[in-house]
Order: C-alpha cells, then structure tokens, then sequence
C-alpha cells in the first residue's frame, strides 16, 4: 500500500477535489445535493472549518477549506462527510469483491487530492478554480448559471462581477494549471 504523506498546518487553508467512484455519466452529488449539504452542516457542527469556496459538479466537488487554529484534521471531516453522505442513500451502486470485503459503499474513491494554500495568489487561483470549473466541464455557458457554487455568495459580497468568466476567461485560468 502506499504511504501518502500530507502536509499538516493547524489552522491551515486548503484546496481538495473529491471525487465519485464512478463518474462516468454519474449526476449523484447534484441529484442528492440536499443531502450533501446537510452532511456538510452536520460535520462542521461536531468538527468545525470555514468554507472559502465550495463547487459541487455531478460527479466531483472543489473546494476550500480553513481549519480552526491548532487544529489540522482534514482527512477525519473528509471521512464523516463521506460516510454520512453515503448512509444516507440507498445501496444501489456496484462495489467491488474488496469494497465488499471492507464493508465499503461503491460511491465514493477511496482518497482526495488536497493542496495546502501557501499565499494570497495561491488562494485567489484556487478560489477562481472552484468557480469557473462548471464552466470549464461544460456544464453552463455563464459561471452565474450554476446553482452548486460560492460563486453566488460572492458576487453578493461584491467580489465578482456577475457576469465573471467568459470563454477567453476560461482559457487564461486553463493555461495557470498546465
């Protein structure tokens, strides 16, 4: 097994991706997204962060999280949300014999990518990510257009214009991650 190593600041700020299992024409996060938001909610009650910025695509999410000082457990709210999410449906999805073994659902991988955010522009570009990644897939024609965002929150704080990240947007920010 390998041995992932990840970088631990308490009271840190970082960018995950988090993927479904099976994302192949797969809309389950944007279908069941009340229930993702509730488990959202709960988590932080117990093991609270702060979210800078939050996308949530039909078969992945983006987002950024700031822990509370003196504290740098992601990986544990990483494994509530996913669990309680996936109690929380029915069993429906195909797992495989090991996730069967393990007593594991099939709609979830089994890790996250994380990023620890080292500086203002590290941050302003992961926020910017978050936001302009339904754009980026092809999901809308305006970031504006799609519900599943913080992008919404910030336009009401006057951080973004509402018309924020044309398709000549979209090919700056790409070329930032190539």
């Amino acid at each position: 097994m390998s041995n992932y190593r990840r970088y631990r600041i308490p009271g840190g700020t970082y960018f995950f991706t988090v993927n479904l299992l099976e994302r192949h024409s797969n809309d389950l996060l944007v279908r069941h997204i009340d229930t993702l938001r509730e488990v959202v909610r709960h988590t932080r009650k117990r093991w609270p962060f702060h979210i800078d910025a939050w996308v949530v695509l039909p078969d992945h999410l983006h987002c950024v999280w700031t822990l509370p000082q003196g504290d740098e457990d992601n990986a544990n709210r990483w494994r509530v949300i996913k669990q309680a999410f996936s109690k929380a449906l029915p069993a429906t999805e195909n797992r495989s014999a090991s996730r069967i073994a393990r007593g594991e659902r099939g709609i979830w991988q089994r890790r996250f990518w994380e990023h620890m955010i080292t500086d203002e522009a590290d941050y302003a570009a992961h926020i910017d990510y978050c936001h302009i990644n339904p754009l980026k897939h092809g999901l809308v024609k305006h970031v504006n257009d799609w519900p599943y965002s913080t992008f919404h929150h910030y336009v009401a704080l006057g951080l973004y214009p509402p018309d924020w990240a044309s398709a000549p947007a979209l090919l700056d920010i790409d070329e930032e991650w190539h």
